[in-house]
């Protein structure tokens, strides 16, 4: 199979800058966000900028939903079209959405002309980014396509994500709340950290002050540190500056990925979420 033969697709929960989708040659498929009545695409209708403006301004709560089959398919042809013959699809976690359900019937549909294999992230936002890249770079390797699926599939159980919010109210009322409910008793008296556990949100911590918060989250990296990759998200946080400074001491500065929160997982963690979402390295054992 030819090295350009195999390409990446995943969808827009992912939470990558657009310039490093493109660099790294992976497709992106778009949920839709629903404020209302009115439904718009990630990422083509709505950027995350405006979708913090209109959050800001709005007294409905957006919704999201799934991209179709159809919306897969599309962007799988397209990939065939531009010489694909086989696709390595990274997905959102199937236990926070039916992404992976539409992606894998989406699979079914073109598999007479190219193998395409879903790779359930287990995972949200730059956790789920750092696997799309994790795969888009197997291939740049020149890795075989059952290769880019073990490497990445392995990546999983070293891939975290965790989150400072400040607030739970997005999360519990978009029902996604999962292992974090117990977060909703102290939820006045803490700043709330969730992280992924077995694809489902779950407490990952609860601090006193939104300093401490930071500190919590350059600490999980310190510990987990020397690290494949790290990336810091941010819905619109004031305190971005700050929690860089912190994770910098850990990994090199230029090498940290930069997101922003979009309108998919921004819309069940709120705005000023800020977190991270690292590799640790194969070697490396766990932190505690």
């Amino acid at each position: 199979m030819p090295a350009n033969a195999i390409h990446v697709v995943t969808d827009s929960a992912c939470d990558l800058p657009p310039a490093v989708l493109e660099r790294h040659g992976i497709a992106m498929v778009p949920l839709t966000i629903r404020f209302g009545a009115e439904e718009l695409v990630d990422r083509i209708d709505v950027s995350p900028a405006q979708f913090w403006s209109r959050v800001s301004g709005s007294a409905v709560l957006p919704e999201t939903s799934a991209p179709s089959p159809g919306a897969f398919e599309e962007v799988f042809r397209q990939a065939i079209d531009g010489g694909a013959e086989a696709i390595v699809c990274v997905t959102l976690s199937s236990r926070l959405s039916a992404t992976a359900q539409s992606a894998t019937l989406a699979a079914t549909a073109v598999a007479d002309r190219a193998r395409v294999i879903v790779v359930d992230s287990m995972n949200a936002s730059a956790g789920q980014g750092l696997l799309a890249l994790t795969a888009a770079r197997a291939v740049a390797s020149g890795a075989s396509l059952e290769e880019v699926v073990a490497v990445t599939e392995q990546a999983r159980s070293r891939t975290v994500l965790l989150a400072a919010l400040d607030t739970l109210e997005h999360l519990k009322k978009g029902g996604r709340i999962g292992g974090a409910q117990a977060l909703l008793a102290t939820a006045l008296s803490i700043k709330p950290i969730v992280t992924n556990r077995d694809g489902l949100v779950a407490e990952g911590g609860k601090v006193r002050t939104r300093s401490r918060a930071l500190a919590f989250l350059a600490d999980a990296v310190a510990r987990a540190a020397p690290l494949e990759a790290l990336a810091v998200i941010h819905a619109e946080a004031p305190d971005l500056d700050d929690l860089l400074a912190l994770v910098a001491k850990h990994h090199a500065r230029p090498e940290i990925l930069v997101c922003d929160i979009g309108p998919v997982i921004g819309t069940h963690a709120g705005p000023r979420t800020i977190g991270v979402a690292f590799q640790r390295r194969a070697e490396s054992t766990p932190a505690s």
